[in-house]
């Protein structure tokens, strides 16, 4: 997987693409390419602004000054006018971000917890049945990251060390194939090795798990 590191990231929008969302009055976005969009968005479309101008109402009397981008996208995003285009910084809007994208990631590694669930059905199966071998979420998502494509966005700076990121796999059928061959080979390697995994001694949730994975 891509790593999109927010903190170092600048995201290149067209002026003119962006000029005429914002004068549309009607909701827009960008994704992390710098591609202006409108809602509905793609099933794993990565957002880093979604938003609307609405005009202030004024009275006859008085003229409407122009908003300035800044002014729009607010304080937490840095902008800056290059000719024709504009150049974003959003790492000061994460925890926004984190909500606006949570509900098409493929999963959450954004709080000290860490990861403990898919958002997939079929990818949360596998995890479910993993852990019962003690194949933790955190080894499954960094299988996943080195063995699939997609993007991680996060932010993440040294000194002191901070991480907070979202997973999203660019072909989650792929990666159900390959994430099920690995916790598979590890529950395998496990019940082989480990007397007290050996067959005859699995609980009946580790029995189920075995059966999930085609071990027993």
């Amino acid at each position: 997987m891509k790593k999109f590191n927010l903190f170092n990231e600048i995201i290149i929008v067209d002026k003119k693409e962006l000029l005429n969302a914002v004068n549309s009055t009607k909701t827009f976005a960008i994704n992390e390419q710098g591609e202006v969009k409108q809602p509905p968005y793609d099933d794993k479309e990565i957002l880093i602004f979604e938003g609307k101008h609405t005009p202030q109402k004024v009275s006859a009397l008085m003229q409407q000054a122009a908003p300035t981008l800044n002014h729009i996208f607010g304080k937490n995003y840095q902008i800056v006018e290059d000719d024709d285009r504009v150049l974003i910084k959003a790492f000061s809007n994460w925890q926004e971000l984190i909500k606006l994208n949570v509900p098409r990631a493929s999963y959450d590694d954004s709080t000290g917890d860490g990861v403990s669930e898919f958002s997939n059905t079929k990818l949360e199966d596998i995890g479910w049945n993993a852990t019962e071998f003690n194949v933790s979420y955190r080894e499954m998502v960094e299988f996943l990251e080195e063995s699939c494509e997609g993007v991680l966005l996060c932010i993440e700076q040294e000194e002191p060390y901070q991480f907070s990121g979202l997973g999203f796999l660019k072909n989650e059928e792929n990666a159900y194939k390959e994430l099920f061959t690995f916790c598979k080979n590890k529950a395998k390697k496990l019940m082989d090795e480990d007397p007290l995994y050996a067959k005859d001694k699995l609980s009946d949730d580790e029995k189920e798990a075995a059966e999930f994975f085609g071990l027993v």
